[in-house]
């Protein structure tokens, strides 16, 4: 009876760490996609676009192990409020000021702001539920975050076409000013936790762990292949004379896959239908076996590539954050997320860039097998390290 009392307290609890992660990928997608053709005087060349794409996404890599010691030193929820009412505030400046300088500045503050709000909310997500649940949490909070990646374009661009880059900024403003009063209203005081003493050493050996290193590392392909397959399938497509409606679709299914499958494998994994080791196996394997998909011509290749990189994506982050919200002491879980969050944001950029690389010496198709194959690597080590040891 008590735990069913306590459940809808408890859903009040999480939702606005969900709404977080749903505003630093609405604000991440909502502007990149818009920036190109909504930012004239802004954007001059496809250098400046570039550097502009990079500011967010460069103030991630650089300050989310940063934030996430901090959220550990002061706790997650004061960094937390922090971070969406700078988020509201960096927003607010190109709202208000409109001028490319500014516009600069306010996607490097955004970036840097989302730096401390995101692994804030992992980290809470992690605290306020136990580790039963840990798989079901995560998964929401992926969903929320995924449909946040989806709408983010399509309603990013509706906001542009009827008021400019302007009131898209202005929309981000009011939303994290609205998403920092609910957190502050419904998300509890969390007091960090004391810490031993961890010194540089100690810290790369926890990193280096593979308790660590192997959800990371899959977090980091999941994320590597979800960005390619957003950023080149619809590139297949054209190549293929199909039109933009159906390689939107394609997109839209890949994105569709991660979100449905999220919630999902977080609640299996809670009830002991999918173990952690299982379940990153094959969202490995779903997710090379989709880019193998993206080598074949025509709809079919790229519909069955981006059901596969979706369903396998999905499989793989609940379970990768779950597992290192296991194998983290409740004190560190900051720092652990933050450099977890991290390793996402280096492969958000790095298989893409990757993918390019090799399709401009040979072709796009050799590109998708590349990646496919680096995908590869980790059920292959972890089947061969299994054989090593006997386990």
């Amino acid at each position: 009876m008590t735990a069913a009392l306590n459940r809808p307290a408890a859903a009040r609890q999480m939702w606005p760490l969900y709404a977080a992660g749903f505003t630093t990928a609405f604000g991440a997608h909502g502007i990149a996609a818009n920036l190109g053709g909504h930012a004239r005087g802004a954007v001059t060349s496809l250098l400046v676009l570039g550097g502009l794409l990079a500011l967010y996404d460069g103030a991630e890599v650089l300050l989310k192990p940063v934030f996430g010691t901090l959220a550990d030193r002061l706790g997650a929820r004061p960094v937390l409020l922090g971070g969406l009412v700078a988020f509201a505030a960096a927003s607010g400046l190109y709202a208000l000021a409109d001028s490319p300088g500014w516009l600069w500045a306010a996607r490097l503050g955004q970036g840097a702001a989302a730096s401390a709000f995101s692994p804030s909310a992992s980290a809470l997500v992690a605290r306020l539920n136990p580790a039963a649940k840990h798989g079901r949490a995560f998964g929401s909070y992926g969903f929320c975050k995924s449909v946040g990646y989806t709408l983010g374009p399509l309603l990013g661009g509706v906001l542009v076409w009827a008021g400019g880059l302007r009131l898209l900024f202005t929309v981000l403003a009011a939303l994290g000013v609205a998403v920092a009063v609910w957190a502050a209203v419904a998300v509890p005081v969390v007091p960090p936790l004391p810490r031993a003493r961890q010194t540089v050493l100690g810290l790369a050996r926890r990193l280096a762990d593979p308790v660590f290193l192997t959800p990371t590392a899959a977090l980091a392909a999941a994320t590597a292949a979800l960005s390619v397959g957003v950023g080149f399938l619809p590139v297949s497509g054209r190549v293929a004379g199909l039109g933009t409606v159906a390689t939107g679709a394609a997109v839209s299914v890949l994105a569709a896959c991660a979100a449905v499958v999220q919630p999902r494998a977080g609640r299996a994994l809670d009830e002991g239908r999918l173990a952690t080791r299982t379940g990153l196996t094959a969202g490995l394997l779903l997710t090379a076996a989709g880019l193998a998909c993206a080598m074949l011509p025509g709809l079919a290749g790229i519909l069955s590539a981006a059901l596969l990189i979706g369903v396998g994506t999905g499989l793989i982050t609940p379970l990768g954050f779950a597992a290192l919200a296991a194998n983290t002491p409740a004190e560190r879980l900051g720092q652990t997320m933050g450099a977890a969050e991290l390793g996402r944001e280096l492969g958000d950029a790095g298989g893409p860039l990757l993918v390019a690389a090799v399709a401009s010496l040979t072709t796009l198709t050799h590109g998708y097998a590349t990646l496919a194959a680096l995908l590869l690597l980790g059920p292959l080590l972890a089947t061969a390290r299994r054989r090593t040891t006997g386990g």
